[in-house]
């Protein structure tokens, strides 16, 4: 017996068949192109996200002799999905990484409302998200939210296509709109925001458990999977990979290098009362979080270094990076490339990056291994508002996690150990453990993660590179704050 998990990715669509005791049995990947109608913009076509499920899903189960028990989905997180009354798209989605609503939410920076509603909420806003969507489409294209019934995740909406059943799971309620403490939907969250007559888009979700519901029969149809069978709606897929990679339990960190890199701790802290900054996620298990530092700069920019440089391909940039020296011979690389400037741990879209300290005699191995200790040094500073408490541990995973190079990194700079599991679906993982424990198959995530396991190569912090590498950090923040005044 298995069950048919879907991880809904931004450009790729993946389903993966995994048995009782956690062992993925097959894996198919569908792409979806995200559109770009204008340059700040970023939307898909909400049907073809659900048809890519069907076909990533009929890969797996036509062929396969394993009776499925059970679909679970996980999918991309924030973002704006609306559909009709009769559950129909009434236009295309509009995405986590689209930009059309910045200067709405720069002006929420600049008269300090930011501030106010992250007393609240627990995250940052910033313009992929629904309160600043909502607020860009009243003025912008108030017929469409006329025509609107609900406002739905990519998750809540393959919910709604695989059950017929209108809910969101507490992940995506989380933000922008909820009280992170009381996980109930915050009316002043609303009003602050300029959104309060927009309240009637916004779904119910469960606070204490994840949402199931039956197959329909037309959606068992189109999976080749019996009608009836639980579906679950796992959390979004920063969670689920949390959890996929072991962190269930409050000290425990994970750390994603996609295309955003996402320092994250489970915490019992809700991180409100601190300096703004990152994400907050309710956790179904009481009193528990899901602290998050979603960059805007991610493994793009290792990919940026590639090109500069010349180098083959990420095991190319990363010898290239590890030909030279901790502190890359004077080097210093402030790695805030993306055109959208940076949002963790501060927001500040007019952020760049820099490269200090270079001279006729640096090499380009010097600047590539300038920019993976940019990154890492960034990852640092992450991890340093997400807890309070060092970490002992950190699950890293993701395309850049292929670097061992970056691995040993990441645990000389962060000074933990950095776990890489062998598991390559770790969102998917994730959302299969969360299914047993919806459906009553587990007592606890935890339970769940002890009796699947979670192998892989462990790096140690080398005892000889503490002290250079703290160094190294401290000048990092001093220079970065001194270069933010040019921004």
């Amino acid at each position: 017996m298995s069950w048919l998990c879907i991880d809904a990715g931004t450009s790729v669509i993946k389903a993966v068949l995994i048995d009782r005791e956690g062992k993925e049995l097959a894996v198919a990947r569908q792409r979806v192109p995200v559109t770009r109608p204008c340059p700040d913009h970023a939307e898909q076509d909400m049907t073809a996200v659900w048809e890519a499920v069907v076909r990533a899903a009929n890969e797996i189960t036509r062929p396969s002799v394993d009776d499925v028990e059970g679909v679970v989905t996980t999918a991309q997180g924030d973002g704006c999905w609306l559909v009709d009354a009769a559950g129909r798209p009434v236009g295309p989605a509009i995405l986590w990484n689209d930009g059309r609503a910045h200067e709405i939410v720069e002006n929420w920076r600049r008269t300090g409302l930011l501030d106010d509603a992250f007393r609240r909420s627990g995250s940052l806003s910033y313009p992929g998200l629904a309160n600043a969507i909502l607020r860009w489409l009243g003025e912008h294209d108030p017929e469409r939210l006329q025509r609107s019934r609900w406002m739905l995740s990519c998750n809540g909406w393959l919910y709604l296509q695989l059950t017929g059943n209108i809910s969101a799971d507490l992940s995506d309620a989380s933000n922008p709109f909820c009280d992170v403490v009381t996980r109930q939907y915050s009316p002043e969250l609303l009003r602050l925001h300029g959104v309060e007559q927009h309240a009637r888009l916004l779904p119910q979700f469960p606070s204490a458990q994840m949402p199931v519901a039956a197959l329909s029969r037309p959606a068992a149809e189109a999976l080749g999977v019996d009608a009836g069978l639980p579906v679950v709606m796992a959390p979004y897929d920063i969670v689920t990979t949390a959890i996929g990679s072991g962190c269930t339990t409050a000290g425990q960190g994970c750390l994603i290098l996609g295309t955003t890199i996402c320092p994250e701790v489970i915490t019992t802290d809700s991180g409100r009362d601190g300096e703004p900054a990152g994400t907050t996620i309710a956790l179904n298990e009481a009193s528990l979080y899901l602290r998050a530092m979603p960059t805007l700069t991610g493994c793009e920019a290792l990919d940026w270094a590639a090109a500069t440089l010349r180098a083959e391909d990420l095991d190319d940039l990363s010898r290239m990076a590890a030909a030279s020296m901790p502190g890359a011979r004077g080097v210093l690389c402030l790695p805030y490339l993306s055109p959208a400037g940076e949002r963790s741990p501060f927001l500040a879209p007019s952020a760049r990056a820099s490269l200090l300290g270079l001279s006729l005699t640096h090499t380009r191995e010097d600047v590539a291994r300038a920019v993976f200790e940019g990154l890492t040094f960034m990852i640092r500073d992450c991890f340093a508002v997400a807890s309070s408490a060092p970490l002992a541990r950190v699950t890293v995973c993701g395309g850049g996690s292929r670097s061992a190079f970056w691995c040993q990194l990441i645990a000389d700079v962060c000074g933990c150990e950095v776990l890489h599991p062998d598991s390559t679906e770790i969102g998917a993982r994730g959302a299969f453990f969360s299914a047993l424990y919806a459906t009553g198959r587990a007592g606890s995530l935890a339970d769940v993660v002890e009796r699947c396991g979670v192998e892989g190569e462990v790096y140690r912090p080398a005892s000889n590179q503490a002290g250079t590498y703290a160094d190294l950090f401290g000048k990092f923040v001093k220079f970065r704050q001194a270069v933010a005044a040019t921004w």
